[in-house]
């Protein structure tokens, strides 16, 4: 007889109870205890999962707070620019052009030559008419180039289009040709 079956023989009394306490442990483990921590695992991770969810859900919420504010923003400084910064009408854009062009040529000490203005017609759904003026003005670099600063400078809303100098004999006063563009609203019939 070797001797593990020996001590198996003399001490069944032991032995057994152990190994039916052994089988019983494993059963449970198995059955009960396995299934609970994978359950549990499971829930953790549905849960961590929930919170992510949660906050990117947050993180987009707050992102379309955002655009409904900048587009409000954007909203009530797109409506201050309709109603104070362009001219109401045709008239009021020649207005605002016609005494301000040939002022701010004398503060740059520049000679006036000519003016001209162009309505683009607007299509009847248009909210924004085009205003063009061509001018041309003659004189030294330094009141020509004070002349340009002064005009992007001023308040009234005249975008320069396009900007050509020439001179055509040496020492000639120099001839700036500018194209301006203004714009102003166009009342609901279209005019």
């Amino acid at each position: 007889m070797t001797l593990l079956k020996r001590i198996l023989v003399e001490h069944r009394s032991v032995v057994a109870p152990l190994a039916i306490a052994l089988l019983v442990n494993a059963g449970v483990y198995a059955l009960v205890v396995y299934p609970l921590a994978q359950k549990s695992a499971g829930a953790t991770d549905r849960a961590i999962a929930a919170a992510n969810s949660r906050k990117a859900a947050e993180r987009d919420q707050a992102a379309a707070a955002a655009l409904i504010t900048g587009k409000s923003h954007a909203e009530q400084e797109l409506s201050t620019f309709y109603d104070k910064v362009l001219p109401a009408d045709l008239p009021a854009a020649r207005r605002m052009t016609y005494a301000r062009l040939p002022a701010l040529a004398r503060q740059a000490s520049v000679q006036y030559e000519e003016r001209r203005f162009e309505v683009d017609q607007a299509p009847k759904t248009a909210r924004l008419a085009h205003l063009r003026i061509r001018m041309v003005l003659q004189g030294e670099y330094e009141g020509l180039r004070q002349f340009i600063y002064e005009l992007e400078t001023t308040p009234e809303f005249i975008i320069i289009d396009d900007v050509t100098l020439s001179q055509d004999e040496a020492n000639k006063p120099l001839t700036l040709m500018l194209e301006l563009s203004t714009y102003y609203r166009v009342a609901a019939n279209g005019t």
